[in-house]
C-alpha cells in the first residue's frame, strides 16, 4: 500500500500536523528531537570486520596454528562485541545530568582483549617478541580509538542513592514499555503511527530526565513511569492484533485519541514538576534572605 512521505517542508504540512493554524491544536514533537547519533556506529562495525581476515588465515594452516587463530579470532568478536556495548552504555551516561559510571568498564575490556587477540593471532604466525608487539600496539591503538569509560558518578552530589536507585528501577520499566510499545506498533507498518508513537515517546522520555535530575518527583509520577505507559502498551499490542487482518479506522482513531491524551497529559507532568521545582527553589532563596537579613546582611532581590 502506498504511503504519503511528507514533511516540514512539504505542501500542506502545518495542516496534516496542525502547527501554524491559529488556534490551532500545538504541534506534536518530531519523534528524534533531543536524540544524537549513537557512538557505536561504523567504527565499532568496522572491529567486527577485522578478524574475518584472521579467520581465512586459519583454515589455510596447520591445525595447532588453526586453532590459534581460531581463538584469536574469538577474543577479537569479543572485544568488538565489549566496545560496542561500552559506548552504548557511554552514550546513556552522557545522556543523563545525573547518572552512575558504568559497572564494568567495557571499553577497556575491549582493548585489552583487542591486544589479547592480536598477541595469540601473532603467536601463530610470527613468534613471541612479535606477539607482545602485536598486544601492545592493538591496546593502545584500541584505547586511543574509542577511549576510556566513564570512571565517576554524574551529579550524583547530595543526592540519595537509595533513592536514586529507586528512580533509575522505575525509568528502566517504564523504557521497557515503551520499547515494547514501539515494537508492537512497528508491525502494522503505519508511518504515521509509527511517527505518533515515537512523538509520544520522546514526550515520556522529557519525563523520565525530569524525574532523574530530582528523585523527589518519582512519587508524583511513578503511575505514569508504570501504570499508564504499562496500558498504553496493552493498548498498542490490542491494536497490533486488531489490524492483523486489514485495516481497522474505528479502532486507528481511538488509538490515535489515545496518545494524543497521553501525549498531552504527559507534557502537563512534567510541566507541573517544574513548576514545583522552581517553586521549591523560590521557598528556599526566600528563607535564606530571611536568615541573612537576621544576621545583618542585606541582600538585594
Amino acid at each position: 500500500m502506498a504511503q504519503r512521505y511528507s514533511g516540514a517542508y512539504s505542501p500542506n504540512a502545518n495542516k496534516q500536523s496542525g502547527g501554524g493554524a491559529p488556534g490551532g491544536p500545538p504541534p506534536r514533537a518530531r519523534p528524534m528531537a533531543g536524540q544524537k547519533p549513537t557512538k557505536a556506529g561504523a567504527r565499532v562495525n568496522f572491529t567486527f570486520i577485522l578478524p574475518l581476515a584472521f579467520l581465512i588465515r586459519a583454515f589455510a594452516s596447520e591445525p595447532v596454528a588453526m586453532a590459534t587463530y581460531l581463538l584469536a579470532v574469538g577474543l577479537l568478536l569479543l572485544a568488538a562485541w565489549m566496545t560496542r556495548e561500552g559506548l552504548k552504555a557511554e552514550d546513556a551516561y552522557a545522556a543523563r545530568k545525573v547518572a552512575r559510571r558504568p559497572a564494568m568498564p567495557r571499553k577497556i575490556f575491549g582493548s585489552v582483549l583487542t591486544g589479547l587477540g592480536l598477541a595469540v593471532a601473532g603467536l601463530a604466525g610470527h613468534g613471541m617478541t612479535d606477539a607482545i608487539i602485536f598486544g601492545v600496539l592493538g591496546t593502545a591503538l584500541h584505547f586511543g580509538a574509542f577511549g576510556p569509560d566513564p570512571m565517576k558518578d554524574k551529579g550524583m552530589e547530595g543526592i540519595d542513592t537509595f533513592q536514586q536507585d529507586r528512580v533509575a528501577r522505575a525509568v528502566e520499566e517504564g523504557l521497557g514499555h515503551l520499547d515494547a510499545m514501539q515494537d508492537a506498533i512497528l508491525r502494522t507498518r503505519d508511518r504515521d503511527l509509527q511517527n505518533r508513537v515515537d512523538s509520544f515517546g520522546e514526550t515520556a522520555r522529557t519525563l523520565f530526565r525530569t524525574v532523574e535530575d530530582d528523585p523527589r518527583d518519582l512519587t508524583a509520577a511513578r503511575k505514569y513511569l508504570g501504570v499508564y505507559l504499562k496500558g498504553a502498551r496493552d493498548a498498542a499490542v490490542k491494536y497490533t492484533e486488531l489490524t492483523a487482518n486489514g485495516p481497522n479506522p474505528d479502532a486507528r482513531a481511538s488509538f490515535i485519541a489515545l496518545l494524543d491524551d497521553l501525549d498531552s497529559n504527559f507534557a502537563a507532568r512534567t510541566k507541573s514538576l517544574l513548576l514545583d521545582d522552581r517553586t521549591d527553589l523560590d521557598v528556599e532563596i526566600s528563607v535564606l534572605r530571611d536568615r541573612l537579613a537576621r544576621e545583618g546582611v542585606r541582600v538585594d532581590p
